[in-house]
């Protein structure tokens, strides 16, 4: 299958306050941005003509941008309205949405106070992160070889571009070995999260999810306790060592691009999606589309 590169597209992307062609949605290749990762972004989904959880994705991108020392030249509503309406003026009602911050080309080098900050946001269909037939029979993760830093050592509260670095390695790490994504560890060797999603795992009907010190609480994570919660199951919020993998039997992983996608392999640990995994992924689906499905 060829693919259709990200530059070259009809439709529309709002840029700094106003709607440009795709194609000439452009930055100066000494952007501070590219050269120093000074960047926050937002993952969002539309479904239904509707963007999921859109002001806390948008007050999250500005409390990123204020972690990377940066003050972004809008409001949240007016980057809510301006999400919304990117979606509209590119004949979306079900797609992804991606905002972006960054610092300009007005200096290179370590310090940019005087960068001017830019923002662009764009919207497209992307009906699944991973294949839709092998979801629900539960994806392979490999093992990542980078593990996510100690917050001493990374604004890991942010969604920050540079974070993401080790995640792409560890991710064509992965596809090389035909493995859909990598379980990655944290600074300590306890079980953080994929490349780009948090996990739950089940034992005994009760589910463990990592304690988020050192990478995102998750929008769609709190979405998915909340549901679980209200089923009546019990979560477990703790540090996970990477021992503990073989004795739990479920495992789910959960993002705004992952939405909950079942894992059937991690290495050489074997799970087998169950009711509880593929119960929360029918009701977040659910959810998101605003149907009603028994608890």
């Amino acid at each position: 299958m060829s693919l259709v590169p990200f530059d070259d597209r009809d439709g529309w992307i709002w840029l700094d306050g106003q709607f440009v062609p795709w194609r000439d949605a452009k930055v100066h290749v000494l952007t501070h941005g590219l050269h120093y990762a000074s960047a926050v972004f937002e993952g969002e989904r539309m479904y239904g003509g509707e963007i999921f959880e859109l002001t806390a994705h948008t007050e999250r991108l500005f409390k990123s941008a204020e972690i990377l020392d940066f003050k972004i030249p809008f409001t949240v509503a007016e980057i809510d309205e301006a999400c919304k309406a990117t979606c509209a003026k590119n004949g979306l009602t079900d797609c992804y949405v991606r905002p972006i911050a960054w610092r300009g080309s007005e200096m290179i080098g370590v310090s940019a106070q005087q960068t001017k900050i830019h923002v662009a946001i764009a919207a497209w269909e992307w009906p699944s992160y991973f294949d839709p037939e092998q979801k629900r029979k539960g994806i392979r993760l490999a093992h990542a070889v980078y593990r996510r830093p100690s917050p001493q050592t990374a604004p890991t509260n942010a969604k920050a571009v540079g974070l993401y670095m080790i995640c792409t390695i560890s991710k064509h790490a992965a596809e090389r070995d035909g493995y859909a994504d990598a379980l990655m560890l944290d600074y300590r060797g306890y079980i953080a999260e994929a490349t780009g999603a948090n996990i739950f795992l089940i034992r005994d009907g009760v589910i463990h999810t990592p304690t988020p010190d050192c990478f995102l609480d998750g929008i769609t994570r709190r979405t998915v306790m909340r549901l679980a919660r209200e089923r009546g199951y019990e979560i477990n919020e703790r540090h996970i060592p990477a021992e503990e993998l073989g004795s739990f039997s479920e495992v789910f992983i959960v993002g705004t691009a992952a939405e909950v996608t079942p894992v059937a392999e991690i290495g050489e640990h074997r799970f087998t999606p169950g009711p509880i995994s593929l119960g929360l992924m029918e009701a977040y689906a659910a959810l998101v589309r605003r149907e009603t499905v028994m608890a």
